[in-house]
């Protein structure tokens, strides 16, 4: 499939470049749970697929163990560097910031990164006070890189408001962007108002929840009415609901055609009314797919 002549609106980051609010995601069913230092071609096509469609913003992680192969695809798609928005995130070797990025960078070929996120705020081996001295730190770290060069943004993942201001209690730049699962049944109505206060971007990881892991739900009826109203799959109507909503919606697919079809999503938009509704029916569901172990299952924040 070519193609399709469809431009991904983007968003002004506030201390960095504007970032596309369509990604592809290298985690989730592309993840390997080690790194042996070998690159998988499946994957790597998978990407270069994904770079054909139209995605610009390429999402990775230090432990997805798929930035080889992010590299891979990147430097045989023959894409100009500057038309790409590349983002990487640090956990496992959080501790040394600016080694972790530099090994990144060598997986993925690049001189630097558009995005760089601490991936969690649940740092390893630390708890309480430990851990958000830790935190600390590595903000401190983050800024350095950021300093340098290597990243032209920064910010974090899977941050609550406490974790937002433990970092920004130091920061001299605060973070940019929080990525977070955000679904129509979890919607993190105060985190995101949050955000807004303090000009951070709001991206969604798992957007399509409500119609993979969620079924069935509340906004089943409602999602496949506006599905039939503007010729897209429920999917996309996920999707839409975030660009409406102001939010970077990141996604994955092996599938060229999914890939496409999700394309679609910047070619309509929903009425203030219709998008009311589906945010109404979302707030009667509480569903969560990731980090069980870390938050309360009822926790909506």
């Amino acid at each position: 499939m070519a193609k399709l002549n469809i431009e991904v609106p983007t968003l002004q980051l506030k201390d960095g470049p504007p970032i596309p609010m369509l990604g592809y995601g290298t985690g989730t069913a592309m993840y390997k749970s080690t790194d042996d230092g070998k690159v998988d071609r499946e994957r790597v096509e998978q990407i270069k697929t994904a770079i054909k469609v139209g995605y610009m913003h390429l999402d990775g992680a230090e432990v997805y163990n798929t930035e080889r192969e992010l590299g891979a695809a990147i430097k045989e798609s023959k894409v100009e560097r500057q038309k790409l928005f590349v983002t990487t995130k640090v956990l496992p070797n959080i501790e040394d910031v600016p080694k972790a990025l530099d090994a990144s960078l060598k997986k993925l070929g690049l001189d630097y990164v558009d995005l760089y996120l601490i991936h969690a705020p649940w740092l390893q081996s630390s708890s309480g006070e430990e851990n958000t001295r830790k935190l600390k730190e590595a903000w401190k770290a983050m800024e350095g890189v950021k300093a340098s060069g290597k990243t032209k943004a920064i910010g974090v993942s899977n941050f609550l408001k406490p974790d937002l201001q433990t970092i920004m209690d130091v920061a001299i730049s605060p973070p940019v962007l929080n990525q977070i699962e955000y679904h129509l049944y979890l919607q993190h109505v105060d985190l995101l108002e949050f955000h807004k206060q303090h000009g951070i971007v709001t991206a969604a990881y798992a957007p399509i929840t409500p119609v993979t892991k969620a079924k069935p739900g509340p906004a089943d009826t409602l999602l496949e009415s506006l599905a039939k109203k503007y010729y897209v799959n429920k999917a996309e109507i996920c999707l839409r609901f975030c660009l409406e909503k102001g939010i970077v919606a990141v996604t994955t697919s092996s599938k060229e055609q999914r890939l496409s079809d999700y394309m679609r999503i910047t070619a309509f938009k929903m009425t203030p009314t219709e998008v009311d509704d589906l945010e109404k029916a979302g707030l009667e569901k509480h569903f969560r797919g990731f980090w069980g172990t870390k938050f309360d299952a009822n926790d909506r924040s």
